[in-house]
């Protein structure tokens, strides 16, 4: 049987609706795909891009930190400094404050004379020597000689050996010295140092640890006494 007209052009519809929806379709297939591709590629974008950012501020505050914390290093040894500074200055003080209490000593006779008298004993014990040169103020040499005199008898007694002093009068120490002597041997070679100033600052060493500890309280960082 013969299609007409109307039959064909009615399968013609049909399969022209037929045709326009699978393609339909497929527009619809392929849109949901890219979409679902974009927004794959988004997140990942966006979590690179939230890791770098977290990243860089993470460094940031780790820079901010370690910033922090050499201003802090810094502060706190200019503290430390300024501190040491100031015990450096009131000990320095303390010092010069011995050293003018040393020159009134030698404003007392009777007192400068028995000191000298010991300063001059102890030389002679350390040198040992049997001639010894003696060297002080020009203001002294009385004073010095007659120590020297008492001195010798008790020496000789000690040691049981002589000894032979002179007071050296051509070159004296300096007038503006505290006091005390100098004192070699035969030849020059050996020297002890007895002068008040050169006594006080064997004593300062010596003692300069109970002195801080005397001034300041013990420092809680040393684990060493001297």
């Amino acid at each position: 049987m013969a299609l007409t007209d109307a039959d064909v052009q009615k399968q013609i519809k049909h399969m022209m609706a037929f045709i326009e929806q699978e393609a339909n379709e497929k527009v619809e297939e392929i849109d949901a795909k890219a979409e679902e591709e974009f927004n794959i590629e988004k997140g990942r974008l966006v979590q690179t891009q939230r890791v770098k950012i977290m990243e860089y501020y993470e460094k940031k505050e780790k820079q901010i930190e370690q910033h922090k914390k050499i201003q802090m290093s810094n502060l706190m040894n200019q503290a430390r400094l300024k501190v040491l500074k100031a015990r450096d200055d009131m000990i320095t003080d303390l010092l010069n404050e011995a050293r003018l209490r040393l020159a009134e000593i030698a404003l007392d006779p009777a007192r400068y004379s028995s000191l000298l008298e010991g300063l001059l004993l102890q030389g002679f014990y350390r040198l040992l020597e049997p001639k010894v040169t003696i060297r002080c103020r020009q203001q002294d040499v009385e004073m010095v000689q007659a120590a020297v005199n008492k001195d010798i008898p008790i020496y000789k007694e000690a040691v049981k050996s002589n000894i032979v002093v002179k007071i050296d009068m051509e070159r004296f120490l300096p007038s503006d010295i505290c006091g005390g002597v100098e004192m070699y041997n035969d030849n020059g070679k050996i020297k002890v140092s007895n002068t008040l100033e050169s006594r006080l600052e064997l004593m300062a060493q010596q003692m300069m640890p109970e002195v801080r500890v005397a001034l300041f309280g013990v420092n809680p960082n040393r684990k060493f006494m001297d």
